[in-house]
């Protein structure tokens, strides 16, 4: 039987770095690739179809397509039927880079909340250990120092195994990698090789891209479902839905939990503004990081390592000197004694997380005053579940804009208003400027309070209709509190 990869090789043209061409729902199609000796691969994206672009790709010289639905071309088109292109593109990807993942130790992080600290901290930690390592986040791509922009939170197929390729070729032994559940549904990750998978959590969101939560939970299951025999699966034991993770994987089962049984076993002894203090399996440690969030992501950051053969006590002195990831539970302090939390947290179960660590770690008399928008073009059910948690756990809560995209902020923040009871409005305003809200919160904190800036954490841009516009949350409440010394 004939595979692809041996019908590409007996067909008239030769595949170089690059040339592959595609066409998915966060591309357009680029016609400077679709040229003489490049493969056109039509994938059916959410928002176009490649198949729609063959006609102009053979005119602009290119002769080798992959198609999943009936095309008509002329005779010297080379035409390979596939049942799912997604999936040939990338098998073709990992073959043509010569299927880099295996030469890795490479660890996939997918959940919720918690991948993008999870996957820089395990990063961090390694690094510190003295290997070389890479990874693929949210925030940031790296190989060892280097670092490059991040546009997805996993990328396609081509661009992750010529990440990948590059980080061995630069000598890294390991790579941490997020795994979003838009990248398992579109394929971007089959034929990837992982030596080991982790599930922090599953909680309210992408339901507009997903439909469903059961959809939802499904996605996620299947990367665990994918992993070989020879790899590790560790979950998160507190999540009711950790074990439905593990029901059909063939990979080592493991667990971390702060609450239930498991292999890695945590508890919060101390939970301060200046840190954490833990047991992990019966040994102490502190950490600069805050929250019991945080101390379920070093349960995982431990899990892994050891899991990987790393001395435990190693792992344990190395984590003590971990910080904080940007724009995750990030605080800074004005001279008059205010804190700003600025957090990422653009989920009902992130932002719960955040208040309920804030509640924990603040003094009688200190006001909770929380920013939060909803993005726009995503999830609307959130929009009013999100208001009200802020507004119940907050003692004065400003409503603003967020990522608005092509929204009207002005509807969003209304959608956000219809989850505030008529006691929780007494203590909300709603500032579509979400600059002028950060000002206004710190306008209204005295000394002790703490703010909370949540929903874009490391971003540096906010969108407005398809325009990225600069905006840093963390630089403009430095530039407020800055201003409040004069």
């Amino acid at each position: 039987m004939k595979t692809l990869s041996s019908i590409l090789q007996q067909t008239s043209f030769e595949l170089t770095q690059g040339d592959l061409a595609m066409e998915i729902s966060s591309l357009t199609f680029d016609s400077r690739k679709a040229e003489k000796g490049s493969v056109f691969i039509s994938i059916v994206g959410t928002l176009s179809n490649g198949h729609d672009y063959v006609q102009s790709a053979y005119d602009l010289g290119c002769r080798a397509f992959v198609v999943e639905q009936n095309v008509s071309l002329p005779f010297d088109a080379t035409i390979i039927h596939v049942q799912k292109t997604d999936r040939t593109l990338a098998d073709l990807a990992c073959a043509f880079y010569g299927h880099p993942s295996k030469e890795l130790k490479l660890i996939g992080i997918t959940g919720t909340n918690g991948k993008t600290t999870t996957t820089t901290l395990l990063h961090d930690l390694f690094t510190s250990l003295g290997y070389s390592c890479g990874l693929i986040s949210t925030v940031v791509n790296k190989i060892g120092t280097q670092t490059s922009p991040s546009t997805h939170t996993t990328p396609d197929p081509i661009r992750l195994n010529a990440l990948l390729r590059n980080m061995v070729e630069q000598g890294c032994t390991h790579c941490f990698m997020e795994v979003s559940s838009h990248a398992i549904h579109q394929q971007r990750i089959h034929g990837i090789s992982y030596t080991g998978a982790v599930f922090t959590n599953i909680t309210h969101d992408h339901l507009d891209y997903h439909k469903t939560f059961a959809e939802y939970i499904r996605v996620k299951k299947q990367f665990f479902d994918d992993l070989g025999p020879d790899s590790f699966a560790l979950i998160n034991g507190d999540d009711r839905n950790g074990s439905v993770m593990l029901q059909n994987t063939k990979a080592e089962k493991r667990s971390f939990a702060l609450k239930t049984p498991a292999d890695f076993k945590g508890k919060v002894l101390e939970n301060e503004i200046s840190g954490l203090t833990l047991t992990i399996n019966g040994v102490e440690l502190c950490s600069r990081l805050v929250g019991e969030f945080n101390a379920l992501n070093l349960l995982a950051v431990y899990g892994v390592s050891t899991l990987l053969g790393l001395d435990s006590m190693d792992v344990l002195r190395g984590m003590s000197n971990l910080a904080s990831v940007e724009g995750r539970f990030q605080y800074i302090r004005s001279q008059g004694g205010i804190t700003a939390i600025i957090d990422y947290a653009h989920t009902p179960d992130a932002l719960e997380n955040v208040l309920n660590t804030i509640a924990a770690i603040r003094k009688d008399g200190q006001k909770v005053i929380s920013v939060v928008g909803c993005g726009g073009d995503r999830d609307r059910d959130k929009r009013p579940v999100m208001a009200s948690i802020a507004a119940k756990k907050s003692q004065q809560v400003i409503l603003t804009s967020d990522n608005p995209r092509t929204e009207d902020p002005m509807k969003i923040l209304q959608e956000m208003e219809v989850g505030l009871s008529d006691e929780n409005r007494s203590h909300s305003l709603t500032i579509v400027d979400r600059a002028q809200a950060i000002k206004t919160a710190i306008m209204l904190a005295q000394a002790g309070d703490i703010l909370l800036i949540a929903g874009k954490g490391h971003e540096k841009y906010q969108e407005v209709n398809g325009v990225k516009h600069d905006f840093d949350d963390f630089q403009l409440t430095e530039e407020f509190f800055n201003q409040l010394k004069k």
